[in-house]
């Protein structure tokens, strides 16, 4: 996992506090857990014992995982965003120009991303397709459906 996570401090913080309590309080139970299947007997016949050991592995796995996006995180200052192009954690207004709905999106990190809050991956088909647009511009975003084509209205902070 060597590219960059870019994320708010809100979501860094977020991302900490899971890490701790994984950590914490479900790493110790689920040894706890292991710990008293052992004691009911047989291994090999032993449902409880595997189950316990396949949640810890997900447990494991999880941690591991925020690890990763932790230490490669760079956390973006919302403070010095430029606003006169489309870039991560603006916001953008755009409308379809086919079927001349408007929407307005903020361009975010994967792990921050939310289509139901607005809120769309800066990997995502349209958010690559909005990146470095201007107000006015048109933007051509490939999807799985075909074109679509965006105008920039507005882009804020």
């Amino acid at each position: 996992m060597a590219e960059t996570n870019y994320v708010t401090q809100d979501t860094f913080d977020k991302m900490q506090v899971e890490l701790h309590q994984l950590k914490t309080v479900e790493r110790p139970a689920a040894s706890k857990a292991i710990a008293e299947a052992r004691e009911k007997g047989d291994l090999k016949e032993n449902a409880e014992y595997d189950a316990a050991k396949e949640a810890q592995g997900m447990l494991e796995a999880k941690i591991k995982y925020l690890e990763g996006v932790i230490a490669t995180a760079r956390i973006l200052d919302e403070s010095s965003i430029d606003a006169s192009r489309v870039s991560i954690l603006t916001k953008v207004t755009v409308t379809n120009t086919d079927t001349k709905k408007t929407f307005t999106y903020q361009i975010v990190s994967e792990k921050e991303a939310s289509l139901k809050d607005g809120k769309i991956s800066v990997t995502s088909p349209i958010g690559k397709g909005l990146l470095g647009k201007v107000v006015g511009d048109i933007a051509e975003v490939s999807v799985p459906a075909g074109v679509l084509k965006f105008k920039i209205e507005n882009i804020t902070v």
